[in-house]
């Protein structure tokens, strides 16, 4: 028997089963109330996933900020996965990925503003308390990767799953990639399956609705990326973008990410028609001074007319977030925006009057 093989079947998988029992008991306190959930009378949106990972639960979190604060105003509540600090922290113009978490500082850039506000803390319950307490005239909250987080009773719950690795054919962790039972979707309100390709059938989304086996009231609804025009990191010194137009096999590009699924962003990379190499690192990594040495060696051993390193949104966050970037580098480096697009099953209303619709249904209710 092979050493992995030995490892999965009498390591891993004993030890989902016992992983397992502890979240049946967890999830088995707060259905009988043993443990408490706090209800509040502002709307809450809870993003996110069953699965580790990968889902691309930050754009889809972006997508719902900018649909909620058209008639909102939001308070984002993150952990701050990451951070190099603990407790409660509104996220200002001081904030860094080091002291709020890359996901939250990166939203906040965007989104920030005196009708949206940000902060991270471990806490939801406390979370939620202190930033009503800074900011009474919110009246939405949207909670960042906190369905698991169950001490906050959600208004509006949002699950993703991402199409390549459905829910119905994992386990549990370690032995597989779930953070809970594949059924505790029953919970949501609405499930997004994500990075759908862009051939999809009608078929496949059919085949996806009857595995998922949802109740009637569960909503369904199919994303997809697609990806932007490559931006300068560095745009006072940056190359031309219009030289993405002639790429071909004679030059190359180095892909430099550390997101917890890469292969959609590097898959999209090869449409440009160039070579692409590829340093991965770990999700929500922090560049430090040796990791830009070893990108730059790698980008002095490419070959090409013309060479460019492509990053993710979220890596960018990262590397702008420090000073020590290699300035021979800083017209060669871009990265690629993500929009996000939405499909539901033919029949019915779009995402954004599903999830307008619960919100004012929740808003009547807590009234």
């Amino acid at each position: 028997m092979k050493p992995n093989k030995f490892i999965s079947q009498f390591v891993l998988y004993p030890a989902s089963r016992l992983y397992g029992a502890g979240v049946g008991v967890r999830n088995m306190m707060f259905k009988c109330g043993i443990f408490k959930q706090r209800s509040f009378k502002v709307p809450v949106i809870v993003v996110g996933n069953i699965a580790v990972g990968g889902t691309g639960k930050t754009p889809h979190a972006e997508y719902i900020i900018s649909l909620m604060k058209k008639h909102h105003t939001v308070g984002v509540l993150s952990r701050g996965y990451g951070r190099r600090t603990r407790g409660f922290r509104m996220v200002d113009d001081k904030s860094t990925p080091r002291t709020v978490g890359d996901e939250p500082y990166q939203m906040y850039h965007k989104y920030g503003s005196s009708k949206v506000f940000f902060a991270v803390c471990e806490d939801r319950v406390k979370g939620i308390e202190n930033m009503l307490k800074i900011h009474p005239e919110i009246s939405v909250f949207v909670l960042d990767d906190a369905f698991q987080h169950r001490y906050v009773k959600p208004s509006v719950a949002i699950v993703l799953m991402e199409y390549s690795q459905p829910i119905f054919n994992d386990s549990l962790l370690p032995y597989g990639r779930l953070r809970e039972p594949a059924d505790s979707i029953e919970r949501a309100d609405v499930v997004v399956v994500t990075k759908c390709p862009s051939d999809a059938k009608p078929l496949e989304y059919r085949m996806l609705k009857h595995n998922l086996n949802l109740f009637q009231y569960q909503k369904l609804f199919f994303s997809k990326f697609t990806y932007r025009s490559p931006v300068p990191l560095f745009p006072d010194v940056a190359k031309p973008v219009d030289s993405f137009n002639w790429l071909d096999k004679s030059d190359t590009l180095l892909a430099v990410c550390g997101i917890g699924n890469p292969r959609p962003f590097i898959e999209h990379l090869r449409s440009f028609g160039a070579l692409v190499r590829v340093k991965l690192f770990s999700d929500h990594h922090y560049y430090k001074e040796r990791d830009y040495k070893e990108i730059a060696q790698r980008y002095d051993e490419l070959n090409g007319n013309q060479k460019f390193i492509l990053t993710t949104e979220k890596d960018a966050v990262r590397i702008l977030s420090t000073d020590n970037f290699p300035d021979k580098l800083k017209p060669f480096i871009y990265f690629i925006p993500i929009e996000v697009e939405f499909e539901g099953m033919p029949g019915g209303d779009s995402f954004d009057e599903t999830i307008e619709k619960l919100i004012r249904n929740a808003s009547f209710a807590v009234k």
